[in-house]
C-alpha cells in the first residue's frame, strides 16, 4: 500500500506495510507501548482480534498461518506482554510456522534507566525465533520489516517466528517518503528450489529396487497432496502421515496404513521422509526403530534433510516438485515390490481402523461410572462434515483424538506438546472460516490454560465449538504416579469443575453432558448455537495408547517403552 501522508510516522509505515502484505487481521492485547501501531491499523480497517492473554494471540496467529497459508501477525506490549508470548513463539519455532510478533519497548531516551516494563525482550526471544531485533532507526523501518517478513516466510531457511520491537518514541517519529522504497513494501513470492535431476534419478532407482518402501510426511509436505498421491501410486509404497500432515492423502487410498504404524516402520527396507524431522515421534530414525531401512530425505531446507539419519539420497528442494519428478521417473510400481507385504499391511490397517471405529461408540464407562472419552469421538463422527476443522489439545486426550478425529483439516499441540493451544486455535479457525464447522476437543487441564479465550470467541463472533473432556485430572501424569510411584498421586487431581457454567457466564451456549446418549444431540445443538461449550464428564480409568506405551513416564533413550527397550538392546548386542 503506497504511503499517502507527506511525512508518515513509523507507526503508519508499519501499518501500511502489513496491509500491503495482505494482513487483514492481527491478534493481540493492547498497551501503551504499541498503541501508535494499533491505532494506525484500526484506521486502515485491519481487524483487531483482542485477546485475554498475549500468549493466546500468538497461538491464534499460528493457527491462522497454518490454515490460511499466509504469515500470521500478533502484537504485544512491553514487559510481561512480550514475555507472555515466549511459549507460543517457541511452539511456532518447533512447528516451523511463520508468525510475526511485533512488540513494544520503552523509548530510547529511557534505555537502561530502569523504565517501565524495560527488559531485553529481543535477547529472551532470540533462541526461539528466526530473527529477534529492536528496530531503532526510523528511516530503515520498511527495509527491516521486509527482512523480518522474508525470514519468517522461510526465504533462505526454514519458516518460523520472527520478533521485532520498536521503541515508542521511534513509532512517533516521521519518515521521509524517499526512505520507504516500493521494493520493501511490495509482497514477494518465496522462490521454489528445483530438484537436481541426477539425484532424482538415483532416488528413483532406489525406490525401484526396494521391496518394502514406506513414505512418511511432515509439515514440509503440506500443499503437495496431488504430487504425493502420484508418488504413492507410481511407487507402490505404503504411507504414514504424522500429526503435522494429516489429511494430505485420503484415508481410503490403498497406501494408507496408519493403524499399523509400528509394523510399517519396523519392516520397511526404504523410507522416504518428506518434509519431516526424525524427532522423538519418528524414533529419531534409529536402527532400533527402523532396523531394515535405508533412507531418502526430501525437504526444502536442511533442518529436515540431515538430522539424526542421513539419506542414501538427500534432495534439498521443493517437496512437491521432487515428488512429481520421482513419480514421473518411476512410472509404475517395480516388479521387486513385495505386494504381499503391502496388501497385508493395508488389510490389517482397515481391520483395525474399522474395529476401533465400531468400539468407540460402545466404549464402557469406568469404575467411577463416567463415560469413556472415545464416546465423544464416536458422536462427532456422526455430526462432522468432511470439511470440518478439528483441533485436539491435551495430554492423554491427544492420544484418543489421533485415532478418533477423522476430518482432513487437523491441528493439535504438536511436537512441543504445547497444551493450551486448542481454544485459541479454534477461535482463529472460526474467524478465518466462518462457513465451516470448527471444533476443539480438549482435556480439562489443557482447557484451563487458555479458558478465558472463550470470552474472545464470544466477543468476536467466532462460531467454534469447545468440547471439554472433564475427568478432573492431569490424567497421563496421574496414571504414571499411580502405576510407577507406589500410588502416590500428588498434584495431578483437579476439581470436577462446571465448565459449562463458566461458559454460560460469558454468554456462550453451554451444556454439561454425563449421559453418552445425549452427546450427539448436544454437539448438534452446539454447532447450531456456536460459540458453544460442552462439558463432558469422562472417566479417569480410560488408559490411552500413549499412556500404555510409556510416553508419560519418559524412558531414557526413546519416547516409547518398546522403542526404548529396542534401543537398549541394540547397545547390548
Amino acid at each position: 500500500m503506497p504511503i499517502a501522508t507527506p511525512h508518515p510516522s513509523v507507526a503508519e509505515v508499519i501499518a501500511r506495510f502489513l496491509v500491503a502484505r495482505g494482513v487483514d487481521r492481527i491478534f493481540g492485547l493492547q498497551g501503551g507501548h504499541i498503541q501508535p501501531i494499533w491505532d494506525q491499523l484500526a484506521q486502515l480497517g485491519v481487524r483487531i482480534v483482542d485477546v485475554r492473554d498475549e500468549g493466546a494471540a500468538v497461538h491464534m496467529a499460528h493457527a491462522h498461518s497454518q490454515l490460511s497459508g499466509r504469515l500470521g501477525v500478533a502484537m504485544a506490549t512491553a514487559g510481561p506482554g512480550v514475555t507472555n508470548c515466549v511459549t507460543g513463539m517457541t511452539h511456532a519455532h518447533l512447528e516451523r510456522v511463520p508468525v510475526l510478533l511485533i512488540g513494544g519497548c520503552p523509548p530510547v531516551p529511557q534505555d537502561d534507566l530502569g523504565p517501565l516494563q524495560g527488559i531485553d525482550h529481543a535477547a529472551i526471544l532470540a533462541p526461539v525465533t528466526r530473527w529477534s531485533r529492536t528496530l531503532r532507526v526510523a528511516e530503515q523501518i520498511a527495509r527491516d520489516l521486509d527482512k523480518a517478513w522474508a525470514l519468517a516466510d522461510g526465504d533462505g531457511g526454514p519458516p518460523g517466528p520472527v520478533y521485532v520491537e520498536i521503541p515508542t518514541d521511534v513509532l512517533r517519529q516521521s519518515v521521509h517518503p524517499a526512505c520507504v522504497l516500493p521494493e520493501h513494501m511490495t509482497p514477494k513470492s518465496r522462490p521454489r528450489m528445483l530438484p537436481d535431476a541426477g539425484l532424482v534419478s538415483r532416488a528413483a532407482a532406489l525406490i525401484r529396487e526396494a521391496r518394502r518402501p514406506l513414505v512418511v510426511t511432515g509439515r514440509g509436505a503440506r500443499g503437495t497432496s496431488a504430487a504425493l498421491t502420484r508418488l504413492l501410486d507410481a511407487s507402490g509404497a505404503v504411507y504414514l502421515d504424522t500429526q503435522e500432515s494429516r489429511g494430505l492423502v485420503d484415508g481410503a487410498h490403498p497406501a494408507a496404513v496408519g493403524a499399523v504404524r509400528a509394523r510399517a516402520m519396523n519392516e520397511a527396507d526404504l523410507v522416504l521422509v518428506v518434509g519431516r524431522k526424525l524427532d522423538y515421534q519418528m524414533g529419531y530414525g534409529s536402527p532400533a526403530v527402523f532396523p531394515n531401512a535405508r533412507f531418502i530425505r526430501i525437504a526444502d531446507h536442511a533442518d529436515e534433510v540431515r538430522d539424526n539419519r542421513r539419506g542414501e539420497v538427500e534432495l534439498l528442494a521443493d517437496a512437491g516438485q521432487v515428488m512429481a519428478a520421482l513419480a514421473e521417473a518411476i512410472g509404475t510400481p517395480s516388479p521387486a515390490l513385495d505386494a504381499a507385504w503391502t496388501g497385508a499391511l493395508r488389510a490389517e490397517h482397515v481391520r483395525r481402523a474399522a474395529k476401533h471405529a465400531e468400539a468407540m461408540g460402545s466404549a464402557p464407562a469406568g469404575r467411577d461410572g463416567h463415560m469413556h472419552p472415545n464416546r465423544i469421538f464416536a458422536a462427532l463422527r456422526k455430526v462432522l462434515k468432511p470439511d470440518a476443522i478439528t483441533i485436539a489439545d491435551g495430554g492423554d486426550l491427544l492420544s484418543f483424538a489421533r485415532m478418533g478425529l477423522e476430518a482432513r483439516t487437523y491441528l493439535d499441540a504438536g511436537a512441543f506438546g504445547c497444551l493450551g493451544v486448542g481454544t485459541p486455535y479454534a477461535v482463529a479457525a472460526a474467524l478465518l472460516h466462518p462457513d465451516r464447522q470448527v471444533v476443539a476437543v480438549t482435556g480439562d487441564g489443557a482447557f484451563g490454560i487458555n479458558a478465558m479465550e472463550i470470552d474472545s470467541a464470544k466477543r468476536h463472533g467466532a462460531r467454534a465449538v469447545f468440547i471439554v473432556s472433564n475427568n478432573a485430572a492431569w490424567n497421563i501424569e496421574r496414571l504414571d504416579q499411580e502405576m510407577n510411584y507406589g500410588g502416590r498421586v500428588v498434584g495431578t487431581r483437579l476439581a470436577w469443575s462446571d465448565y459449562a457454567g463458566m461458559a454460560r457466564a460469558f454468554g456462550l451456549h453451554a451444556e454439561r453432558v454425563t449421559d453418552p446418549a445425549r452427546l450427539e444431540g448436544a454437539i448438534r445443538d452446539a454447532f447450531a448455537n456456536a460459540p458453544a461449550l460442552i462439558d463432558v464428564v469422562t472417566t479417569r480409568d480410560a488408559m490411552s495408547s500413549d499412556a500404555g506405551k510409556g510416553l508419560g513416564w519418559v524412558p531414557d533413550r526413546q519416547a516409547l517403552t518398546a522403542w526404548d527397550a529396542a534401543e537398549q538392546a541394540r547397545r547390548r548386542s
